[in-house]
């Protein structure tokens, strides 16, 4: 008996997708889960050493979270895993705490992320505006590369201080003792990286780069640290389970970071979740991920992982999008990937010894300048002033104090956010002989749309929160007309997470062969689109004033799109 619309909603992706398996799917599932559970293997190990563990604490949190967030997941092509959000929070626990101290606060979070998930609250994340997140990275980009410099430059440093500025002072105290070859390997590796990248995005350059380099140290014998020297190896074998000592004095003192490492995950996560959605290209409701099981398996994962000595975990935006390029269809290639670092762990734990640390600092230096988002930094400072202070504060906080007040303190921005920007929605006019005479080019009684048209309106504040609303323009890709007229006549407001949205809904037309109109925006929104580039990216003549002119201009777009045919759009 098929099951009911209800329990599918509850039901992870990987049953979905199986039902209609196929051996080609599985041979595309196998070719990716085994090049990305390469590429995450570097990454893994980099970012359980930037936190202060051993580099298999890494892998076995790669191991058992990969396999549990695909198998239980709501997203089809999402691989989970340590990720560098987590590792100033992580760095910060276990130096207030130790290792038993993490341990608990990641079952902590991981608790969260189930109740979350089983509450419907997976859409809450969407009310965190666009800033706060924006800043949360760029600041978390900035301490990644500070923890790197160390090994970047092979410093004679014994401990690099937890906090930022003491950091930095440190560093620069002790800079005299760098050494060129560890300077060259990490400056090569970054080098590779960038190489790979423009040469093909289907060429992994941190498993280039880590091969070229651990070969490089054992051919020339180079005097640079390695994962052996510090670490003495990685041991062999499958990860042992272990339940980790429950403290109740330490219950306390772990509730904000865990709920900051629940709130990351879950940003993190879902983010990746709509990227792995965007590249997959179908955009169809049934084939997109589900953030509420999502959550689930993400707080399951995290309740397992320090059960066997592992870290946080949540989705990973660059592995995802590796799995996505390397041909995935289906979870089956993250539980692929998992068995592929298992694998690793059971029959080449030795080879991985002769890793030395400077390749690793220079894989974690790209990672971290992907993940700060810095492009969207020119497109920020064009915004509202309000918008620009809620970016410089949580990026100050991330950096200078701590990434929970970070949080705390983003929350509470977004509240007041929030409630200002409906206050200022709220207007008192008087109806006037003028009023209704300006108001009949807006209205749709007496207006033909043409068959080459359809219209979506926007009705009252577009803000964080309400933003995921758009995707009903664009789930339905292959079904919409040639030109797709958006009325913003009751759009009252509009802040940077809505101009963000608005901005992925133009493009995914665009590059469908479609043409985007707005109509009728009112002075706040029309301002946002006037000082930024969306007037570029749009068109400032697809920017009409009323649903009058919006439609004239629809009938020109259709006259210019008819010579090439309507084999343009897809």
């Amino acid at each position: 008996m098929r099951l009911t619309l209800f329990d599918e909603r509850w039901l992870p992706k990987s049953a979905l997708c199986l039902r209609d398996y196929t051996p080609n799917k599985f041979l595309h599932d196998l070719i990716a889960g085994i090049t990305v559970g390469l590429v995450a293997l570097p990454l893994a190990m980099a970012f359980a050493i930037a936190s202060g563990l051993t580099p298999q604490a890494g892998i076995y949190c790669a191991v058992v979270t990969g396999f549990i967030i695909s198998a239980l997941g709501g997203s089809a092509t999402q691989i989970g895993g340590p990720t560098g959000a987590f590792v100033v929070v992580i760095a910060g626990i276990v130096a207030a705490h130790g290792v038993d101290g993490l341990f608990m606060c990641t079952v902590m979070a991981g608790l969260i992320l189930v109740v979350m998930g089983l509450t419907g609250m997976g859409t809450a994340v969407k009310y965190i505006p666009r800033p706060i997140v924006i800043g949360f990275t760029n600041g978390i980009a900035i301490l990644i590369a500070s923890t790197q410099i160390k090994d970047f430059f092979g410093l004679q440093l014994e401990k690099v201080p937890g906090i930022f500025w003491l950091r930095v002072e440190a560093l620069a105290k002790n800079f005299r003792s760098f050494s060129l070859e560890a300077t060259l390997l990490a400056a090569g590796t970054v080098a590779i990286i960038l190489l790979c990248r423009a040469f093909s995005n289907r060429v992994p350059g941190a498993i280039v780069a880590l091969i070229l380099g651990t070969a490089a140290v054992w051919i020339f014998k180079l005097p640079v640290e390695t994962i052996g020297s510090r670490f003495h190896g990685i041991p062999s074998g499958m990860p042992h389970l272990h339940i980790p000592a429950f403290r109740t004095d330490l219950i306390h003192g772990l509730l904000g970071p865990a709920l900051t490492v629940a709130m990351l995950g879950a940003i993190e996560s879902l983010m990746s979740a709509v990227v792995s959605d965007r590249m997959s290209g179908d955009l169809s409701k049934s084939a997109r991920h589900n953030s509420n099981v999502e959550l689930v398996a993400q707080g399951i994962a995290n309740v397992v992982s320090p059960m066997f000595g592992g870290l946080p975990a949540t989705g990973a935006i660059a592995r995802t999008a590796t799995n996505i390029r390397a041909g995935a269809k289906t979870p089956v290639a993250g539980i692929i990937h998992a068995l592929t670092l298992l694998s690793i762990l059971l029959f080449a734990s030795k080879l991985v010894s002769f890793v030395p640390m400077a390749v690793l600092a220079g894989i974690l230096m790209v990672v971290s300048y992907n993940m700060g988002e810095w492009r969207e930094i020119p497109s920020l400072l064009k915004l509202t002033k309000t918008d620009v202070s809620v970016w410089l504060v949580t990026f100050a906080l991330t950096v200078f104090a701590d990434l929970t007040v970070a949080v705390q303190a983003g929350m509470i921005l977004a509240s007041f956010l929030f409630i200002s920007r409906v206050a200022a929605t709220t207007t008192v006019s008087q109806v006037t002989d003028d009023y209704v005479e300006d108001g009949r080019v807006h209205i749709l009684q007496d207006k033909d749309i043409p068959y080459y048209a359809t219209i979506f309106r926007i009705h009252g504040p577009f803000l964080f929160g309400s933003t995921d609303k758009i995707d009903l323009v664009t789930e339905n890709l292959h079904k919409l007309p040639p030109v797709v007229i958006l009325r913003l006549r009751n759009m009252t407001a509009l802040d940077a997470t809505g101009l963000f949205a608005l901005e992925e809904a133009a493009r995914t037309l665009k590059a469908s062969g479609r043409e985007l109109i707005l109509c009728g925006a009112r002075e706040q929104p029309l301002k946002l689109f006037q000082q930024t580039e969306f007037a570029e990216l749009v068109g400032s003549e697809n920017i009409c004033e009323n649903v009058q002119d919006a439609l004239g201009r629809a009938e020109e777009v259709f006259e210019r799109l008819q010579p090439a045919g309507k084999a343009a759009l897809k």
